[in-house]
């Protein structure tokens, strides 16, 4: 039996802007010098300083910042490392963007399929591609290829350690075997938590893998179609499918592998495209493809799950989710951008809508290391091929005094990134 080692090559291209600054992300992992970009210069960046923005009435107005353009194909994905932003597209490139001044710093790509998640944990980051693999890119500091490819999921030794045997190989279809440790179809959405970073799949299984040697944990036959989405908090880890379910993972007692703790039920025939959950674990929220949110209360004591809430939040599809504190950001087909207050029992209050792309709206960031006044900053992804950039205030009591904070405030941001 001939043995199926990977072939990705370990190079890849990079161009970065001539800024200088460092690699900050989640968990830093980081033992290497700081960063510099002092080689390169900007390139295919545009700033469109505003964007139309439509707010309902008496509510507070969300500007929009920037439009970032760069990308040979639709923005699927966004995620926040320290101060950067990285977005990725059906055109197999990642830019790397600097937050606040919104800068162009880095791009770098390699694979043969487009890119569908991305993650970041430490000094690595980890994308998701359509041809199933997870590839790893380590933060250099040592030369000019800042994001170099590491490795990639299912690594070699794993698949040294696995080959051999029959047992490890599962069917996937008729006539057709597999390592159970491969994923047989796109790789849609990622999540790390705990030292696990979790894959999910349209092959409609969940991979857990471990962040320090990349070895692949477990597999689980999760859903009956495709896995839109993944999230993870406080020992939780959420899926949701196409197959119109969310369910809920955990780990029972020592034990190291995953087990089922429950099964959120969405609307009839209806998908689920997305799923987030607030920092303290109890609101989970759904975005279904009918156009509504469904939000759920955890009961942590019967580990049990109540409908709480369903939300006509827009007319067509519900593509992805982010949450900032108790403000909710749903993401659309119909091109638009709601911005929800939870309230009480989490009932879901629309503070306003964002309008300016001219494709459906495939991934939303909110960063919460950048808060700028009473306000924080909001990434979107389009089919349009563009990230746009908002400012969104939060809610006050005091409208008048908020009005003239966010009036100063977004003076002071408008001219930061003019002068780029």
């Amino acid at each position: 039996m001939n043995s199926p080692v990977p072939k990705d090559s370990m190079s890849n291209s990079v161009s970065s802007s001539s800024n200088s600054s460092n690699i900050s992300c989640s968990n830093s992992e980081t033992d290497e010098s700081p960063l510099s970009s002092k080689h390169f210069s900007i390139q295919v960046v545009k700033y469109q300083i505003p964007t139309k923005c439509i707010s309902i009435p008496n509510s507070h107005s969300q500007q929009s910042l920037a439009v970032l353009s760069g990308h040979s194909g639709s923005v699927s994905c966004l995620a926040v490392c320290g101060e950067f932003i990285l977005s990725a597209s059906q055109g197999k490139d990642i830019i790397v963007w600097q937050q606040p001044d919104l800068r162009f710093f880095a791009k770098f790509g390699h694979g043969d399929g487009s890119v569908k998640a991305l993650a970041s944990v430490g000094n690595k980051v980890f994308t998701a591609h359509q041809d199933s693999k997870i590839r790893v890119w380590k933060v250099s500091r040592s030369s000019e290829n800042v994001f170099k490819l590491a490795d990639t999921l299912p690594t070699t030794k794993d698949y040294w350690g696995k080959f051999m045997k029959k047992s490890n190989y599962i069917q996937t279809r008729r006539h057709h075997k597999r390592l159970w440790i491969e994923h047989v179809d796109s790789i849609s959405c990622l999540s790390v938590y705990n030292g696990l970073i979790y894959s999910g799949s349209w092959d409609k299984t969940l991979k857990v893998w471990r962040l320090s040697d990349l070895k692949c944990l477990e597999s689980i036959k999760a859903h009956d179609d495709a896995i839109n989405g993944l999230v993870s908090c406080k020992g939780i880890l959420y899926s949701a499918s196409a197959d119109g379910k969310i369910k809920a993972w955990g780990k029972e007692g020592k034990k190291d592998s995953h087990c089922l703790k429950g099964v959120l039920e969405g609307h009839k025939d209806v998908s689920f495209n997305s799923v987030v959950v607030s920092d303290d674990g109890k609101w989970v929220y759904g975005g279904c493809s009918d156009g509504f949110v469904i939000g759920w209360e955890k009961n942590w004591s019967y580990e049990s799950w109540k409908l709480v809430s369903e939300t006509k939040a827009h007319d067509i599809s519900v593509l992805c989710m982010c949450l900032m504190g108790e403000f909710l950001c749903s993401g659309s087909a119909d091109k638009n951008i709601g911005i929800w207050k939870r309230e009480d029992f989490g009932k879901l209050c629309k503070i306003g809508v964002l309008s300016g792309h001219a494709g459906p709206v495939k991934c939303l960031q909110a960063s919460s290391s950048n808060r700028i006044g009473d306000g924080f900053m909001l990434y979107s992804g389009s089919l349009d091929r563009s990230v746009r950039v908002w400012w969104v205030p939060r809610y006050s009591d005091n409208n008048t005094q908020v009005e003239e904070d966010n009036s100063t405030t977004l003076s002071t941001m408008n001219q930061s990134i003019i002068s780029c």
